[in-house]
């Protein structure tokens, strides 16, 4: 199974790139943010003509989340369990892949602007209550779950080009690193980080000053795994074609491959698919 996490930055300004990525990568789910649209104006018909059941929450020009599954998605919530708020920033459904399917949720946190404006406590709000709800998630264990998108955090100083220039604004400061932290230290794993140690790895390039073309990027997109989905783990990565393009969004596509079953139960240091002796 393929899940992949891409914050699109308008979904009907990228819709032929998404669809285009779609056939090319054939992920199982992708969890999307920044749909900039009401719930009722999704591209249902296109996404399913591209073989994609979906769940949205959305909302006029600004922000939106939802998830695409080539299976079933049931048991929907909208909204960030704990907090009140009216902007789109979480989804959270089962798709039916699996004996018990996969819980899945796509956040986008807020940006913060500024450390002295308003929205960066509106932000550290947001994040004292996904790290509670993050915990709660891993209250079943009968079954994986993968949290994934724009969390607008790098959460070490390999995941930016200047760690001295942005170190204490947002997107770098030590509060939000801190909340990130926690929901690490509760059992959830950060799949492109547990399989690649190397620093400069980025997600998100800004569109001014041509920081594409200098790869001066941010690593912000993440996607985390439950302890059941972690077992499963057998590649991540961060596909940076889409990114190329043509009036791309500013995010590109982050991924990882789950396997059918725990790969914790098979023989350490045995090949795949050898028996215990």
């Amino acid at each position: 199974m393929i899940i992949a996490t891409w914050n699109v930055n308008s979904l009907k300004a990228r819709l032929g790139h998404v669809l285009d990525w779609l056939a090319e990568a054939t992920p199982d789910i992708v969890l999307l943010q920044e749909l900039k649209l009401e719930t009722d104006r999704f591209p249902a018909a296109e996404i399913e003509a591209a073989g994609y059941h979906f769940a949205a929450h959305g909302q006029k020009t600004y922000n939106g989340v939802a998830i695409l599954a080539k299976a079933p998605i049931t048991d929907v919530t909208r909204g960030l369990p704990g907090f009140e708020d009216e902007q789109a920033r979480w989804i959270e459904g089962t798709v039916a892949i699996g004996d018990q399917g996969v819980r899945v949720a796509s956040v986008y946190v807020p940006n913060g602007q500024s450390v002295t404006s308003e929205k960066f406590p509106y932000k550290l709000a947001f994040l004292d209550a996904f790290v509670s709800h993050a915990r709660s998630m891993l209250g079943d264990a009968s079954r994986p779950a993968v949290i994934g998108g724009d969390f607008n955090i790098a959460p070490e100083a390999g995941d930016l080009y200047d760690p001295k220039g942005w170190a204490g604004d947002v997107l770098f400061h030590p509060e939000e690193r801190r909340r990130f932290r926690a929901v690490l230290h509760q059992g959830w794993t950060d799949a492109f980080r547990a399989l690649h140690a190397e620093a400069g790895r980025y997600s998100w390039w800004d569109y001014r000053a041509g920081m594409w073309q200098k790869d001066h990027g941010l690593r912000i997109d993440h996607l985390l795994l439950s302890p059941e989905a972690c077992d499963r783990l057998e590649a991540a990565d961060i596909d940076r074609t889409p990114r190329g393009r043509d009036k791309a969004s500013d995010h590109t596509p982050v991924w990882a491959r789950l396997s059918d079953q725990a790969r914790i139960n098979a023989p350490y240091g045995a090949p795949e698919g050898e028996a215990a002796a």
